[in-house]
């Protein structure tokens, strides 16, 4: 079985309640490898007892990795949460995963991948930048590339947002990203949908992914193709990881055939899960990875 790949930043949320391990990548991988598929996060951390911590939960979870140890503290993070559970984010600066290297195992990885999801965080610095560029340069043309796009304090400009554009099939983006993005290029005055088809003509993509909070989520694809789906009403712990629940459980649905109406439809029930759980990475309930 091919591997499905989450690439970039692995740190750790420091919450209300304590630290949780998360990051976009590892988080997507998590819940993409709860469907069964062989997936794996590619990052690194540092010589460090979070290091450690890191990968001992990953192997806790069954996750695979390749991450290397580097000369640079693991990631942190600290999240501090509104009234409905949504998370502002401080990331401390030069950490592990701000200098992931490019090694032969993870050249492998690349030429075996049939997804990849990267995103712009952790293309903030030089080092790790240059991996994630070589990483889907590596992989075969039938790879599915995702760019969720994943917009955090300043760490992105536009040639980040252009160049990973240019490297996916499929944009996932919020409806505040959608804004900024919209204002980087020029595009004034559009609705949301409208932006999200200029992207998707002007960049040829398979699909755009929008979510909205709770006022739903779109999957936009070529011939005018539209697909909807509310926001369940939970009760929300927290919202940390819940983004890449969704990206994680539709990429792996899209890969095992079902239709995007399907697998949108099976994104939103993974995500409202996970709203309801603290931390990102809590176990599936059967019935969700069936």
């Amino acid at each position: 079985m091919r591997k499905i790949i989450g690439l970039g930043e692995v740190l750790y949320d420091v919450l209300p309640l304590g630290a949780k391990l998360g990051g976009a990548p590892a988080n997507f991988a998590y819940h993409a490898s709860q469907f069964g598929f062989d997936a794996m996060a590619v990052s690194a951390v540092g010589n460090d007892v979070l290091g450690d911590q890191a990968l001992s939960t990953f192997d806790e979870n069954g996750l695979k990795y390749i991450i290397p140890r580097v000369p640079y503290p693991t990631g942190t993070v600290n999240v501090s949460l509104d009234a409905e559970g949504v998370p502002t984010y401080t990331f401390t600066p030069n950490v592990a995963w701000d200098h992931i290297p490019f090694t032969p195992e993870m050249e492998d990885a690349a030429k075996d991948a049939c997804a990849v999801c990267f995103g712009s965080l952790a293309q903030r610095s030089e080092d790790s930048k240059k991996t994630i560029m070589s990483f889907l340069d590596a992989t075969p043309e039938a790879c599915l590339k995702i760019f969720d796009i994943n917009l955090r304090g300043n760490f992105y400009d536009k040639e980040t947002i252009r160049n990973g554009l240019r490297h996916c099939d499929i944009l996932k983006i919020n409806d505040e990203e959608l804004v900024i993005v919209g204002r980087m290029f020029d595009y004034p005055g559009l609705d949301m949908e409208e932006k999200c088809r200029i992207i998707m003509h002007r960049y040829h993509l398979k699909m755009v992914v929008l979510t909205c909070g709770t006022n739903g989520s779109y999957v936009f694809a070529p011939n005018d193709f539209k697909s909807f789906q509310p926001t369940p009403k939970v009760e929300v712990a927290d919202t940390v990881g819940a983004g890449d629940s969704f990206t994680g459980s539709f990429t792996a649905a899209i890969l095992s055939g079902k239709s995007v109406e399907e697998a949108h439809a099976l994104a939103v029930k993974v995500s409202a899960f996970v709203c309801t759980q603290k931390g990102a990475m809590p176990k599936l309930p059967a019935e969700l990875t069936k």
